[in-house]
């Protein structure tokens, strides 16, 4: 394990799919530690954080949730139990987190989302499975403390980072970024478009990023992945990816409808697994929607299919 700025501790947890890990961090504070993100609630994880807990010694003043996916917010309710210490989260994040693992109507509404967007009903059945087999490893700690960006937490500021999730919320504190999945350091974060999530997630994404190169930390710990040198770099060749992935979107556009399914091919191409052919489609239609919002495409709705062409 690398040697962390700050007297912070890092806790990589296993992870059955790519990329097969997830860190959390131990942030020392005035009255223990802050624990960011807990890993998946597999049945082992409480006695897993035992361990870490005991290796790390000291008091746990806290537990901050920095977006509603699996492994950030799956063991919350193991690491409140365990420890007694008060779970934050971002008020925006917490409200998504209840409509996705809190409804047990979500799978229809992620079905009927799919079907929406052009893909098959066999290959629908395949991707909404996919995205349920986290369900029973998710144990979310109920009514959290709520907190906002802007607001500070044992002295780290709480800064707005959506795109990845709508509600993500990294820290940081004398040059340091808790980053979670908004920097990585080898791989682009998915940002994609979901039923309920905003309008224009890749125009928010963006933005983050810029306010990120504004910020300029010495350095970013990731949600996943080795620490990141040079948090404004890593920031704009994020943009650039970006830039560059919405002109391969335009070139595959033309004046014949093309739904989000069947336009995630031109820019994903043949050959995913339904886990990754279902984030294939939501970050496709990311882009299909930023290209609406700045004119390039336009988007054709009726009751039953969305398609968009090119501008």
């Amino acid at each position: 394990m690398p040697e962390l700025p700050g007297g912070i501790r890092r806790v990589t947890l296993p992870l059955p799919t790519r990329p097969g890990h997830v860190h959390a961090y131990l942030l020392p504070g005035d009255d223990g530690w802050i624990v960011v993100d807990t890993g998946v609630g597999t049945p082992d994880a409480k006695e897993a954080w035992r361990t870490e807990l005991e290796r790390a010694g000291g008091p746990v003043a806290a537990v901050f949730v920095t977006h509603f996916h699996p492994d950030h917010v799956g063991a919350a309710a193991d690491l409140h139990e365990l420890t007694g210490a008060p779970v934050y989260q971002g008020t925006l994040d917490y409200a998504q987190c209840e409509l996705v693992w809190g409804n047990p109507n979500w799978s229809e509404r992620l079905r009927d989302w799919f079907q929406l967007h052009g893909v098959p009903d066999d290959v629908t059945a395949e991707l909404v499975g996919q995205s349920s087999l986290y369900r029973p490893f998710i144990r979310y700690q109920r009514d959290p403390v709520l907190v906002e960006a802007g607001e500070q937490l044992d002295g780290w500021e709480l800064v707005a980072a959506p795109g990845h999730a709508d509600g993500q919320l990294c820290l940081v504190k004398e040059g340091i970024l808790i980053a979670a999945d908004h920097l990585l350091p080898r791989i682009t974060p998915t940002v994609g478009l979901w039923p309920a999530s905003r309008a224009d997630p890749l125009g928010d994404y963006l933005g983050a990023l810029r306010r990120m190169e504004e910020l300029d930390p010495r350095v970013a710990l990731p949600g996943h992945g080795d620490p990141i040198q040079t948090p404004a770099g890593r920031a704009r060749e994020l943009q650039e990816h970006h830039r560059l992935r919405l002109e391969e979107a335009v070139t595959a556009l033309g004046p014949e409808p093309k739904t989000g399914y069947e336009l995630s091919f031109a820019l994903f191409g043949d050959e995913l697994k339904p886990a990754s052919r279902r984030f294939a489609v939501a970050e496709t239609l990311s882009h299909a929607e930023r290209l609406v919002n700045v004119g390039a495409a336009l988007r054709h709705e009726d009751d039953s299919t969305v398609s968009y062409t090119a501008a």
